[in-house]
């Protein structure tokens, strides 16, 4: 057998792998929802409660949360990239990421608005490595600045399961432990070629991590801004210390949008920081509605047109 293939099978048999363990994380959370009827109840209760100012103020975070995905992904290439369809890409992945398991959603969006813009497979592959790296990188930075220069949030990192922060180190080790072997080395000195590439340009390079940490920020500032509408007095260092280590937690685990991972690891990040049981549970259930389930079905007519329009 060739390697070509033999390469379906190889695909075949990763989908299904990552088709098990979604499963297995989804059947886990509705074992979890099942087991919490009752704090789940309370958690829906206050949410309907909730300031409409700051549910409003949560809501500009969400929006622009996809213009800063738009930003970050034209740092991660030279070639200029058209602004409008770029942003409605990245409103069409966010949607698409909902439905396949492991970001594989939001990645073969991105793979196609690239290759219609005219980039080569392995230079569109290497642009999403970058963007991806990057965000994890200023996940781990953010964190690292939150804990030295708030003292408060190091009582929440020792309340949290360290299963949740050695997670996102341990995969990171993997990842460079595959990227040096031999077979793929000639592959990561290309991929580090178009990384200087990017930097030695100011403006890409200001736009990629600038628009990284924007992004990180403002997601975080969903979750901030709904603990404030349930009338939640969590420090605001607390809080976004609970997103940045629920979501990197949560990247290692290949559900939909995170589906599961994403809501059990932010509810415990977020109790760890001192919240009830019923207004975390408020806060995920906020963060989840404004972040996924209502820009949904817009995101996936926004996602229907473009394919219509061969821009994917």
């Amino acid at each position: 057998m060739t390697a070509t293939e033999s390469l379906p099978i190889t695909v075949g048999r990763r989908l299904y792998f990552q088709l098990g363990i979604t499963l297995i994380v989804l059947a886990a959370a509705g074992w979890m929802l099942a087991a919490h009827r009752a704090t789940l109840d309370s958690g829906t209760d206050r949410l309907a409660a909730a300031d409409g100012e700051w549910l409003v103020l949560a809501c500009v975070a969400a929006v622009a949360t996809w213009v800063c995905a738009a930003v970050a992904q034209q740092g991660a290439v030279i070639e200029r990239l058209p602004r409008g369809r770029l942003v409605a890409a990245q409103f069409a992945a966010g949607a698409a990421n909902h439905l396949l398991p492991a970001g594989a959603g939001a990645t073969v969006v991105n793979l196609r608005f690239l290759a219609r813009c005219g980039l080569s497979a392995r230079r569109s592959a290497t642009a999403l490595a970058v963007k991806a790296a990057v965000g994890g990188i200023v996940r781990c930075a953010l964190g690292v600045a939150l804990l030295v220069a708030s003292p408060g949030t190091v009582h929440l990192s020792a309340r949290v399961p360290h299963v949740l922060v050695l997670l996102p180190v341990a995969a990171g080790a993997v990842v460079l432990a595959v990227a040096i072997s031999g077979r793929l080395r000639r592959e990561v000195s290309r991929a580090f070629a178009d990384v200087r590439d990017v930097h030695r340009c100011r403006a890409r390079a200001c736009a990629l991590w600038g628009g990284s940490v924007a992004f990180a920020l403002l997601h975080a500032g969903v979750v901030v801004a709904m603990v404030h509408a349930i009338g939640l007095g969590l420090p605001a260092s607390r809080v976004v210390m609970a997103y940045l280590v629920a979501s990197g937690a949560a990247a290692l685990l290949p559900t939909p949008g995170g589906l599961g991972s994403l809501d059990a690891a932010l509810a415990l990040a977020l109790t760890a920081a001192g919240a009830p049981g019923p207004a975390a549970v408020s806060t995920v259930l906020g963060y989840r509605l404004l972040t996924g389930w209502l820009p949904m079905a817009p995101g996936l007519l926004v996602l229907a047109l473009l394919a219509r329009r061969s821009a994917l």
